[in-house]
C-alpha cells in the first residue's frame, strides 16, 4: 500500500513538472510572435548605416497578418513600397524565414524567395537565419556574391520591439518597430492574393 502510494506521489510530481516546464525556445518564439497577430506597428532604422538612407527617410510599418500554427507572414511596408513580407514557418527540424518579394501586379521579383532556416535552438525572443543553399544560388546568379554569407534575424521582445535584422561582413541594418503602440493597419502587401494561393 506504502509502494502504491509513493509510486502515486511520484507519477503527480512528475506530472506536475511536465507541466511547468518552459517551452522551447523556438516553440516561445513562435509563440510571441503569434500574440501579435493582427496588429500593426511603426519602426525605423536604428543601424545607421549610410546605406539604409532610404529606407530611414521613409515610414516604415510592419503588420502581423497572417498566422497560423506553422506560419506567419509579416508585410514589411517602406513608404508606398509594399512589396515584401517576411514569412515565418515551422519545419521539422526548426524554423524557416523567406522573403516574398512582389511586384505591384502580384508577380515575383527576381530575388524572392530567399532566406535560410536555423541553426540552433536559438532564443524565446531571438532567432537567426543563415543563408540557405537557394539563397546563396539565387544572390550567385544574380551577382550579389557578397550576400551568400548573410545571417537575418527577427527578434521579439514582448512589449517593448520587434526587430528585423541583416548581418554580413562590411553590412549591418536593423529595423526596431515600437510594440507599445499600434497604428492603423496598412493596405494588403502587393501580390497578397496569389501568395495565399
Amino acid at each position: 500500500m506504502k509502494i502504491t502510494s509513493a509510486l502515486a506521489a511520484a507519477s503527480l510530481l512528475a506530472l506536475a513538472a511536465c507541466q511547468q516546464a518552459p517551452a522551447a525556445p523556438q516553440d516561445a518564439f513562435f509563440a510571441n510572435l503569434t500574440a501579435l497577430c493582427g496588429n500593426s506597428y511603426e519602426g525605423q532604422v536604428v543601424s545607421g548605416n549610410e546605406g539604409d538612407a532610404n529606407f530611414a527617410s521613409q515610414r516604415l510599418v510592419m503588420q502581423v497578418r497572417e498566422c497560423s500554427d506553422s506560419e506567419i507572414r509579416i508585410p514589411f511596408h517602406v513608404g508606398e513600397d509594399r512589396s515584401r513580407t517576411w514569412v515565418i514557418t515551422r519545419t521539422d527540424t526548426g524554423l524557416r524565414l523567406k522573403h516574398d518579394h512582389r511586384h505591384e501586379d502580384g508577380s515575383e521579383d527576381v530575388l524572392t524567395q530567399y532566406g535560410g532556416d536555423t541553426a540552433t535552438e536559438g532564443f524565446a525572443t531571438r532567432q537567426e537565419f543563415p543563408a540557405d543553399q537557394h539563397s546563396k544560388d539565387l544572390f550567385v546568379a544574380n551577382d550579389i556574391p557578397q550576400s551568400v554569407t548573410n545571417v537575418w534575424a527577427v527578434e521579439v521582445q514582448p512589449e517593448a520591439f520587434f526587430a528585423y535584422e541583416l548581418s554580413r561582413e562590411n553590412r549591418h541594418f536593423r529595423v526596431e518597430f515600437d510594440l507599445r503602440n499600434t497604428v492603423d493597419a496598412p493596405p494588403p502587401p502587393w501580390g497578397a492574393e496569389a501568395a495565399a494561393n
